[in-house]
């Protein structure tokens, strides 16, 4: 069955004399592949005797030249990883306060600060602890052993050590060892007929087994389906095509874009503090010289406290626990979470690249809409084909006749025996054969004992049988232009045994999953776009974007690749194309990679071998369900679930988990450019400061209550979302001065109009700056104003319980010192809960007209100016394109009006 593939897979030229049939000629569809290069130097160890083999010696020398045939991989220390999880910014600056609190003997702050710390490592490294790694499921994708001729011999042995020039043999079932040359000969020597068919979908994404010649290139991992041949190994370990994908996901770790995002944060809270506090630190010092207030270790522990007191401890606790409930949140839908910032991540993706076979598609081939002729129905090119077929062949297309007639008909269901059909019986069948390349069977038709004959094969061979028909020809052409694999069927006509009439054609294709058509329409609703990559060929890929619903600017992978253009012009390709067909891994990474450099946020879904560096390399690397090892050990997420539903799911999850992480960042940033600045303006002008005790409580209340921020109700955004951290920056700054405002006012007016005495002004100050921090995270949780979207009933509690506790203890003196009373505790409630709603407004404007250009300038660096006249320059291209296409628009509805007015 092998060479019928051969006419479907591997056409013969639209000169050949084959395909032409009647007045039209067949058009068949040239199949393109990736050639490997073979250096000279290599290509002279390949020329091997093949019933000879490499001897021993041989054998050493290339061992110690190209190694084992193995991929080599540095693992990472269990414990070394757990550590990692103590560095960054925020993590040294909660260092440096655990050091702080021993230092000046504070051990409660020392325990429960250090407690934070641990736990915010202990939840990463649980939440992102791997199975397996994607290099180890790259290794059990090789097949274990191999029989190979050697010193005259053939033997069988370790594919580790096959060296290039090995002579292997292939038979149906194995998995090929290495990259390797077809010889076109038997394990003995003797000429082979037919083609070797491999199947290499997990690697280059072709959704159909290829038939391979003498020649050919067969590559490590791929899977022989039919055949046998003997081959040349050409190369070995990480030189081979699987091996390079390995060196790719070995390049592909780099810091995350949530780390980068933590670690601007963290800089930014550790400059203003350690700047703040140390002038704070020389100005005591210098004031207070040679008086007991001016000694240093009274000065340091003053500052050491305020310091603590100033460190955002709760931080990537909040944000870890935050991350991990979303995860736990995705599980429920089996989407399970691999890389826990992963989940903050896919909020940010814009860009989606999707593998076809497999991901987008069922990686099956299907009956689909044939042509048919002669009055003959669907179901009658169905039972013919099902006649025509070799029972129990091991063929992808037969298997897709057969179930799909065994699906469709009915006399096909509830049969005693598999092979029999109903009515009928097949009383001769002549097997497919080269010089045939069709099946034939004689039938008899049991309720009028006639016979007649059904034919089954290639197009061309089967409208010369039929004496020639132009339109068959035509709708094989048409059918090959959009990429679906056509199979002719015949049948004799009544009475006669020799004269054949044609049935049709059967039309087969790999169809899109059910679920990918409306996956891709929501994801294109929420802002990410959708772009189609991969290795099968160009016509095909096309067709699929169409049945989609994708656009079909479908680009060949040499647009990846060309020397004359700069990487500035393919990543234009990148982003306005629909996708790329004919694709290596390298491809597939270098165009997540041109994307990242562009500063787009991407996504990869994925489910062989050939996606797992672009899932590695991706912002976001997504395993589908079924994938292989090696895509599921690269990835961020995987899906149990068949289809890409759950995707969606993904991205409205991740888009709540953002809004919250961004709620509590920029309270969290507010409140330490507040306390900074209130405590420097006010020791460095009055000497005033808050009992150590008072500075802790109100660091560890507010903290424990935004904990439960993560299962706050969120407003999920309709594009994908961006920290934007300048503007996150400047908008704490503001809400942080106008906090200091009100706590001078607060001061002032306490201490100056009401005359209270010093401990109640402390008690009164300390409820002040724990509540009106507090309550603007009622108004950071959204963009808009805070009633668009109300907190959810946990949260409110929690945020009102903390403040409500600190008024108490006010109100009675517990801790505190001196009572204030229920007018003053009232009072400044109150006010902080008005101050909030005022703060709410300026907030909204600050987001309404801040842009990035207002950034650019504002605090221009060359890297925002240059990012900016980018922008102004895309933004005149795109008004020409829509220029151009509104143009055209109005010349053919005028072209329109004109044939109706003639009309």
């Amino acid at each position: 069955m092998s060479d019928k593939n051969d006419i479907q897979l591997q056409p013969v030229p639209p000169a050949s004399k084959e395909g032409k049939v009647g007045n039209v000629e067949i058009e068949e569809q040239v199949h393109h592949e990736h050639v490997e290069e073979i250096s000279p130097e290599l290509e002279v160890l390949l020329h091997t005797d093949p019933l000879q083999g490499l001897s021993d010696d041989e054998v050493a020398r290339r061992l110690e030249t190209f190694g084992r045939n193995e991929l080599i991989e540095k693992k990472r220390h269990p414990l070394l990883k757990f550590l990692s999880y103590f560095t960054g910014a925020i993590a040294y600056l909660i260092e440096i306060a655990v050091i702080f609190s021993a230092v000046v003997g504070d051990w409660a702050d020392f325990g429960i600060i250090l407690a934070l710390l641990f736990i915010n490592a202990t939840i990463g490294f649980v939440e992102e602890a791997k199975a397996e790694s994607a290099l180890d499921a790259l290794k059990q994708t090789l097949a274990l052993k191999t029989r190979c001729w050697r010193n005259g011999h053939l033997v069988e042995f370790d594919t580790a050590e096959l060296v290039p020039g090995d002579i292997i043999v292939l038979r149906l079932g194995d998995i090929i060892p290495a990259d390797g040359r077809l010889l076109g000969i038997g394990a003995t020597g003797e000429a082979t007929e037919g083609d070797l068919m491999v199947d290499q979908s997990a690697l280059t994404g072709e959704s159909l087994p290829l038939a391979k010649n003498k020649g050919a290139t067969v590559y490590s991992s791929s899977i022989v389906k039919q055949g046998q041949q003997m081959a040349v190994v050409t190369k070995t370990g990480g030189d081979t095509f699987i091996g390079r994908a390995a060196g790719l996901m070995a390049v592909a770790t780099e810091e995350g874009h949530f780390q980068k995002i933590i670690n601007r944060i963290g800089n930014f809270l550790i400059l203003i503090t350690v700047v703040l506090v140390l002038i704070i630190m020389i100005y005591l010092l210098v004031k207070n010289r040679g008086t007991d207030k001016g000694q240093f270790k009274h000065v340091l522990e003053q500052v050491l406290v305020l310091t603590i007191a100033a460190i955002p401890v709760g931080l990537p606790t909040v944000m870890s626990v935050t991350m991990a409930m979303g995860a736990k949140e995705l599980a429920l839908r089996k989407v399970i979470v691999k890389r826990l910032t992963a989940v903050e991540e896919m909020a940010s993706v814009s860009v989606l690249c999707s593998d076809k076979t497999g991901t987008l598609t069922l990686n099956e081939l299907t009956f689909d809409e044939p042509y048919l002729t002669n009055s003959y129905t669907s179901n009658d090119i169905l039972l013919y084909s099902y006649l025509a077929a070799e029972p129990g062949a091991n063929d992808p297309i037969e298997f897709a006749v057969r179930t799909a007639a065994e699906e469709q008909l009915d006399i096909l269901k509830d049969r005693t025996h598999k092979h029999d059909v109903p009515g009928y019986k097949v009383t001769s069948f002549l097997p497919f054969n080269p010089s045939t390349k069709m099946t034939q069977a004689t039938v008899m038709k049991l309720d009028t004992q006639q016979s007649f004959k059904v034919a089954k094969g290639a197009p061309q061979v089967i409208i010369r049988l039929v004496g020639g028909d132009d339109d068959a020809a035509r709708a094989v052409n048409a059918l090959a232009k959009r990429g679906l694999r056509a199979l002719g069927v015949a049948r004799t006509k009544p009475g006669s045994l020799e004269d054949y009439e044609l049935v049709g054609m059967i039309s087969l294709i790999d169809p899109p999953r059910p679920d990918s058509g409306e996956t891709i329409r929501r994801c294109n609703d929420m802002g990410v776009d959708v772009k189609m990559i991969t290795g099968d060929q160009q016509i095909i890929a096309k067709e699929v974007a169409h049945r989609l619903g994708m656009g079909r600017v479908i680009l060949d992978a040499g647009h990846l690749v060309d020397a004359d253009k700069s990487d500035e012009e393919i990543t234009e390709h990148c982003i306005r194309a629909d996708g790329f067909a004919q694709v290596i891994p390298e491809h597939k990474y270098r165009v997540v990679e041109l994307l990242q450099n562009r500063g787009i946020l991407v996504g990869m879904t994925g489910d062989g071998v050939n996606d797992a560096p672009a899932l590695k390399k991706a912002n976001v690397g997504i395993a589908v369900h079924g994938c292989t090892d090696a895509a599921r050990s690269a990835a961020d997420i995987v899906l149990l679930a068949p289809g890409l539903s759950t995707i969606v799911d993904g991205l409205m999850t991740s888009r709540a988990i953002f809004q919250r992480m961004r709620s509590y960042a920029l309270y969290r940033i507010t409140s330490t450019v507040h306390f900074l600045m209130f405590f420097f303006c006010i020791t460095m002008a009055l000497e005033w400061r808050m009992k150590p005790i008072l500075l802790i409580l109100i660091c560890i209340l507010n903290d424990a209550a935004t904990l439960v921020i993560s299962v706050d109700n969120a407003k999920i955004s309709a594009h994908p979302d961006k920290w934007r951290i300048g503007q996150l920056i400047f908008l704490s700054i503001v809400l942080g001065a106008l906090l200091t405002t009100l706590s001078f006012a607060h001061f002032f007016v306490a201490r100056d109009v009401f005359h209270v005495e010093d401990d109640v002004l402390e008690a009164i100050m300390y409820l002040h700056i724990s509540s009106a921090p507090h309550f603007v995270i009622f108004s950071t949780r959204l963009s808009g104003y805070f009633w668009e979207n109300m907190p959810s009933p946990i949260f409110f509690i929690a945020v009102m319980g903390t403040q409500v506790f600190a008024m108490l203890i006010c109100v009675y003196g517990i801790i505190v010192g001196q009572p204030i009373g229920w007018l003053w505790g009232i009072a400044i409630i109150g006010i902080s809960l008005a101050y909030f709603v005022f703060l709410d407004f300026v907030k909204v404007f600050i987001f309404r007209h801040w842009n990035f250009e207002f950034t650019a300038h504002a605090w221009p660096t060359k890297v925002r100016k240059e990012k900016l006249a980018a922008r102004k320059v895309r933004a005149i291209q795109q008004q020409r394109v829509w220029t151009a296409i509104s143009s055209v628009r109005q010349i053919g509805a005028k072209i329109k009006a004109l044939e109706a007015f003639k009309g």
